[in-house]
């Protein structure tokens, strides 16, 4: 799925798709997200050294992650329930393009767990469990 694609299931909208390229299944997905530099989240961190914060690393994540739902994400959003077992490995950088795989670990009713991890040219820049609640869009207080 490209760009377009994706909005039809995400409900995220620039600036905060993270999310330029994906494909897979509810069995496991791959996804990929690059780093103009332009964005928002390196323009001062840091002045001389941009680096992608590590809190910008797991929302490019769970964002990847949440694709794994497929069609159940139309009419939901879904919501960050936990982070586990994070790790920063590497940096990322302006230029650098991310490719995150993840695969489900569990299901419970609207509560899923979801392993990930990102790379960067073979690298490993982060990895971590994550955890969403799926929030049907009518219970959502405008």
């Amino acid at each position: 799925m490209n760009r377009e694609e994706i909005k039809q299931l995400l409900p995220h909208r620039e600036p905060m798709l993270l999310v330029d390229w994906t494909e897979g299944n509810a069995e496991g997905i791959r996804a990929t997200y690059h780093v103009t530099g332009e964005e928002f989240f390196v323009q001062g961190h840091f002045p001389g050294f941009p680096v992608v914060p590590g809190v910008i690393l797991c929302e490019i994540m769970a964002q990847s992650c949440t694709l794994i739902l497929g069609e159940q994400l139309k009419g939901h959003t879904p919501f960050y329930a936990g982070l586990d077992k994070v790790r920063f490995k590497h940096m990322v950088r302006p230029g650098d393009t991310i490719e995150i795989t993840a695969k489900p670990i569990s299901v419970r009713g609207a509560l899923y767990v979801i392993g990930a991890q990102a790379t960067v040219d073979g690298h490993l820049a982060v990895k971590g469990e994550l955890s969403f609640f799926l929030m049907e869009n009518k219970d959502l207080k405008k």
